[in-house]
């Protein structure tokens, strides 16, 4: 496996200077967000936006769409497509074959809308692979529509889009409800992307979005979850994404070299680096 890190965990300093600092710490694999290229659009091309990719030698892994709302069921999923389609467009330019959306959504869905939310997710495969892309579900912790690895692998196998995977976050996986019976049951090829942190050690009603740490720096079962990671198959990047404003608003190289240090150190005890 391959460590990368995520631009929510330098979103402070911007698109440029978050990649030219991982660069330079000895970062290779990065994963792109809208707002930071929206940010760096408003006076640059997409064209210098690939460009500061290619010249710091990076990688990019996959990027977060921008376009909460296409897999639930909800008024506004038809203009939710639309930036979709936009987003599938813009980072397929920047070089990008895979891109995700965490799964949303606060009211209570009924089983009808769960059936929906198949149907959802198979037009948004067949929308990414228009533009020869993979996408991602992520499924995250406080969602009412999916919240489980169970229910995200349940949804993607009915979907049955080959353009359509599932993404695995270590944070969402063990501070929310899925079980390692989830994961042991994920068949090899499923997984197409992981985000990687770890869980500080305080109580499971006192964790929100942004408390994550450095993997190696909190309680949860890294070693166990990425062995078995790798007995599915994955050897794909581990995006490590961060929300903390000591990692957000600190330097971009300090902070990735800091992460570089600590989560190796924890793929190489569990023998996936």
């Amino acid at each position: 496996m391959t460590l990368g890190v995520h631009q929510n965990t330098s979103s402070g300093a911007g698109y440029r200077r978050s990649l030219e600092g991982w660069a330079r710490a000895g970062i290779t694999h990065v994963e792109l967000t809208a707002p930071l290229l929206d940010e760096f659009l408003k006076t640059e091309t997409l064209a210098t936006a690939r460009r500061v990719l290619t010249d710091n030698g990076l990688t990019p892994a996959s990027a977060a769409s921008g376009a909460p709302g296409i897999f639930e069921p909800n008024p506004a999923r038809a203009a939710a497509l639309d930036t979709l389609k936009r987003r599938c467009e813009m980072f397929a330019s920047l070089g990008l074959a895979r891109i995700y959306q965490p799964t949303g959504g606060t009211t209570r869905f009924t089983a009808d809308d769960l059936k929906a939310g198949a149907a959802n997710m198979r037009e948004v495969g067949e929308i990414a692979s228009q533009y020869k892309l993979t996408f991602m579900v992520e499924a995250t912790r406080s969602s009412t529509f999916i919240a489980t690895v169970a229910s995200l692998l349940r949804m993607t196998r009915q979907a049955d889009h080959p353009a359509l995977k599932a993404l695995f976050d270590f944070y969402h996986f063990w501070s929310g409800a899925s079980k390692f019976e989830d994961l042991d049951g994920a068949r090899p090829g499923e997984i197409a992307h992981v985000h990687f942190q770890d869980v500080p050690d305080r109580p499971q009603e006192l964790l929100d979005q942004i408390s994550r740490d450095i993997p190696g720096d909190g309680v949860a079962p890294l070693d166990r979850i990425l062995r078995t990671l790798a007995d599915k198959g994955y050897a794909g990047t581990l995006s490590v994404e961060l929300f903390l404003p000591r990692f957000q608003q600190g330097d971009p190289f300090e902070i990735a070299a800091e992460i570089k240090r600590k989560a190796e150190a924890v793929m190489r005890r569990a023998g996936v680096l």
